[in-house]
């Protein structure tokens, strides 16, 4: 437990590793897109961790980082079929970001860390940790982008054709000061994110002085 509340909140890649901030930006225009991606990158981050902390002793130094990404690119291959086949809609959304994946430098800095050092159940647990800390932020962020930005919350919509119905819900009634229109653009990703960013520096800070 120890190990995923280290990757949450004192290891997390994006506040304080600084890492994924492309993806961070460009699908947390709407929160069914965040969580959807946090899933993705999730998955690959557990079952990479996974097998290449068995795998660690069988790879020779100097091919290492080649094989690493071939496991992580093959896993992330399966994932596009099956988004792809099952939940096109969300499959477009992503686009470029999801084959993108694969250089995240989160997934392979994790597997060179973590997993091409520690034993399976460790590797493990700190993937989930991490994954579950870019997860939540990518919610936190397209929660306050797509509130502010369109006055909705999107659990479910390119997704209805796995789950089979839609939840889209509207958060205020009409009003002259939502919704406002830059936070569902780029300059409201960025002005969110550093907000956020901002945030959990100074909680850190706090923390280290207590």
């Amino acid at each position: 437990m120890k190990k995923i509340i280290n990757g949450i909140v004192f290891e997390n890649p994006i506040l304080v590793g600084m890492l994924g901030l492309c993806s961070t930006l460009a699908v947390t225009n709407k929160f069914e897109n965040a969580y959807v991606m946090g899933i993705c990158v999730l998955v690959v981050l557990v079952l990479s961790n996974f097998i290449i902390s068995i795998i660690k002793k069988l790879v020779p130094e100097n091919v290492r980082i080649p094989v690493y990404i071939l496991i992580i690119s093959t896993l992330v291959t399966i994932i596009e079929i099956l988004l792809q086949k099952y939940v096109k809609n969300i499959y477009n959304v992503l686009g470029i970001y999801l084959p993108l994946i694969v250089v995240n430098c989160i997934i392979l800095g994790r597997a060179l860390q973590v997993a091409s050092k520690e034993k399976v159940i460790p590797s493990v647990l700190d993937a989930i940790g991490v994954g579950l800390g870019y997860t939540f932020v990518l919610m936190i962020v397209s929660l306050f982008r797509e509130i502010l930005g369109s006055n909705t919350l999107t659990l479910m919509d390119n997704i209805s054709s796995l789950t089979g119905y839609k939840a889209i819900y509207k958060i205020f009634p009409s009003n002259d000061i939502l919704p406002i229109n830059l936070f569902s653009k780029e300059a409201g990703a960025f002005l969110t994110l550093g907000l956020l960013i901002a945030l959990a520096k100074y909680i850190g800070g706090k923390h280290e002085s207590n």
